[in-house]
């Protein structure tokens, strides 16, 4: 039998900033995301197990993704770690939830430290086939293992 894929949605609301763009995303703003985890691998061939037939239980994807991403990102403010001190002192005094990367907290690249992530938290039977990350109903960026 061949690999199977799964995909898994996912839903989160976050605000960014981007530090140094030419645009309006320079300001803080938000998006409702939409990130889909396709993973890929063979089905579980045990009768006696309770996964039989399936690549992953979508229960236990949910569980990893949710506690690996959605959990932490999830009505946060992500910003760069470059961001002025003075500026983060204040909001951190403000507010609960903020994330600061190593990174400008575009969706390409919150996708490649997904990636990362999920690839370490996996089952070691699956692979992490694709990400696909929607901040409009327009625009999104995808990640696929393949293109590594």
């Amino acid at each position: 039998m061949g690999k199977i894929r799964i995909t898994k949605l996912f839903t989160f609301e976050m605000a960014h900033a981007l530090k140094g763009h030419d645009g309006l995303c320079s300001n803080i703003h938000g998006h409702s995301y939409k990130l889909r985890v396709t993973v890929v691998g063979n089905t579980v061939d045990n009768s006696d197990s309770p996964k039989d037939g399936m690549l992953i239980d979508f229960a236990d994807l949910k569980h990893i993704v949710k506690k690996s991403i959605v959990d932490k990102y999830d009505h946060a403010l992500v910003l760069n770690s470059t961001t002025d001190m003075t500026v983060l002192n204040m909001l951190k005094g403000h507010y609960d939830k903020i994330v600061i990367v190593d990174y400008q907290p575009t969706s390409e690249q919150m996708l490649m430290d997904f990636a990362n992530i999920l690839q370490q938290e996996l089952p070691s039977t699956i692979n992490l086939y694709s990400l696909r990350l929607s901040e409009t109903e327009t625009s999104y960026a995808e990640w696929f293992a393949e293109d590594k």
